[in-house]
């Protein structure tokens, strides 16, 4: 059954939603949400990557809640990792325009289970559009 959460699981900055959102109206895609999931993990350093799309086909077990205007979907696998999350667009004069993930549950390990040598934190994603 689609889950509705009335605590926001994750956040967009008022930057973040205004990208989707003029992504949206550009693209014309109506009643589109943005889909946030794990794309892999245990790349070196890097934690876990997200990945994100716009997306009209929710699933029964996708959960979905509405932050800033903008409805997010996030299926049964990578809700554990996302809960907490922000999510921001940034415009990084090295890298570009993006999104960014900053999820406290995207934990960076090393093999021994111990804290990477990215000293722990959040995953994080670049996703341009």
């Amino acid at each position: 059954m689609l889950q509705d959460l009335d605590v926001q699981t994750v956040t967009l900055t008022p930057a973040a939603s205004k990208a989707v959102q003029d992504i949206l109206t550009e693209r014309k895609l109506e009643g589109y949400a943005l889909r946030v999931y794990v794309a892999g993990g245990g790349c070196g350093c890097s934690g876990v990557n997200f990945g994100m799309a716009l997306d009209n086909n929710i699933q029964d077990v996708d959960t979905t809640f509405e932050t800033n205007g903008v409805k997010l979907v996030v299926d049964q696998t990578s809700i554990d990792y996302l809960r907490g999350a922000t999510i921001d667009f940034v415009n990084d004069p090295d890298h570009g325009a993006g999104f960014a993930v900053n999820s406290p549950n995207a934990k960076k390990e090393s093999a021994h289970g111990e804290e990477g040598c990215c000293g722990g934190g959040g995953g994080s994603c670049s996703c341009n559009n």
